[in-house]
């Protein structure tokens, strides 16, 4: 994260010192490394075929991205789903807004210690990502299979103190959602994102117990500033990820571990 952060600073004060410009036609979106910086790099080519310079800024903080976006550091982003951008606007106050689908990665529970979520022992222990949305969204997984209930089955932000059904007395560990792969040694499962299990080498299809369902609400966007979505550079970049090329590319690649959204 420093080191990002860091790379934009100077990357910033480069383009202000004398006989330093901005690139004119560089277009800097920042984006979690595993898919989405790989499927950027993949249009990369086509984009610099009309001029444009695709600049990708990786970062594991679901923070950085929208706070980038929002102070002008970059361009656009590529990381997250509308409901956690959704609850960043409403926390901090972005001007941004999507501007297309692109992918879904379907949450899934992994373990190193059972086979089954129907193996889960009285009394053990589920680690989940710990920002608001991904916390919800793994609650809601749980629930589609029987583990605990909701007291509001439909609920968004739903955190561990909406559960009203605990039968197996589960306790649950709020884990930051990077780290939750690095944790399966300590619990006995994890609801880890997509993203976060194919850098971690799991095989979504061969070692969750459970994933989402393809009817998920949690597709991965495209943001950008309000105002900005008619930029023909923004444009082409939406073009570019949405095209039957990218589809192809992600059947290909992910063998439905991640799936067209677009």
């Amino acid at each position: 994260m420093i080191k990002q952060l860091t790379a934009i600073i100077l990357a910033s004060l480069l383009w202000i010192l004398p006989g330093c410009s901005k690139p004119k036609n560089g277009l800097k979106v920042a984006a979690t490394p595993v898919p989405h910086a790989e499927l950027l790099e993949f249009v990369k080519p086509d984009l610099k075929a009309q001029g444009i310079d695709l600049i990708i800024i990786t970062t594991e903080d679901y923070n950085m991205p929208n706070r980038a976006l929002a102070n002008r550091d970059v361009d656009a982003n590529f990381f997250q789903h509308i409901p956690f951008m959704d609850q960043q606007i409403q926390q901090f106050h972005y001007s941004i807004e999507s501007i297309g689908k692109i992918e879904l990665e379907p949450m899934g529970i992994y373990s190193k210690k059972i086979r089954s979520l129907s193996d889960l022992k009285d009394n053990g222990t589920i680690a989940l990502p710990n920002d608001p949305t991904n916390e919800a969204r793994a609650l809601l997984l749980l629930q589609e299979q029987g583990i605990i209930q909701l007291d509001d089955a439909n609920n968004l932000s739903a955190t561990i103190l909406n559960i009203s059904s605990n039968p197996k007395n589960i306790h649950f560990l709020e884990v930051d959602a990077a780290m939750l792969p690095r944790s399966l040694d300590d619990v006995d499962a994890a609801a880890i994102n997509t993203n976060y299990a194919l850098e971690a080498k799991l095989s979504p299809l061969k070692d969750a117990l459970v994933l989402e369902s393809k009817d998920s609400p949690y597709a991965n966007v495209i943001a950008v500033r309000t105002g900005d979505e008619t930029r023909p550079d923004i444009v082409a970049l939406k073009k570019a990820m949405t095209s039957e090329k990218m589809r192809d590319f992600i059947e290909k690649k992910y063998k439905g571990a991640i799936i067209p959204a677009f």
